[in-house]
């Protein structure tokens, strides 16, 4: 059964920090390309960052360059989002995709929210 599973989210006050984990299985992870998108209330769901199968390459959408870190850990089936100098722009749901080909698997989300 194919699961992708984020955790990590939560409330944090703007400039905090949090770390994303998205937890897969069910099948070959290190033959996907991973990414983040999040979706903020009352608009479309976006892309945040990406890592290739090997975490040699990564990229970044420009509302999020030099803040936020995606990597991958092949040998846990697991990616990762690292979030610091949170704004409450960054609100929203945050999805981890696994992508290989015309194959998209999606989990469910895990909610950030950055607020005082």
């Amino acid at each position: 059964q194919v699961q992708l599973v984020e955790s990590g989210g939560g409330l944090v006050q703007p400039g905090g920090s949090l770390r994303l984990s998205c937890a897969t299985s069910g099948f070959t992870f290190s033959n996907y390309a991973m990414s983040w998108y999040r979706q903020a209330p009352g608009k479309e769901r976006e892309l945040v960052a990406s890592v290739t199968r090997d975490g040699g390459s990564t990229n970044y959408a420009a509302s999020v360059k030099g803040r936020f870190t995606i990597s991958r850990d092949n040998t846990k089936n697991t990616v990762y989002l690292q979030m610091n100098s949170l704004k409450p722009e960054d609100t929203g749901v945050y999805l981890c995709k696994a992508r290989n080909g015309y194959t998209e698997l999606w989990g469910q989300g895990t909610l950030v929210t950055v607020s005082s």
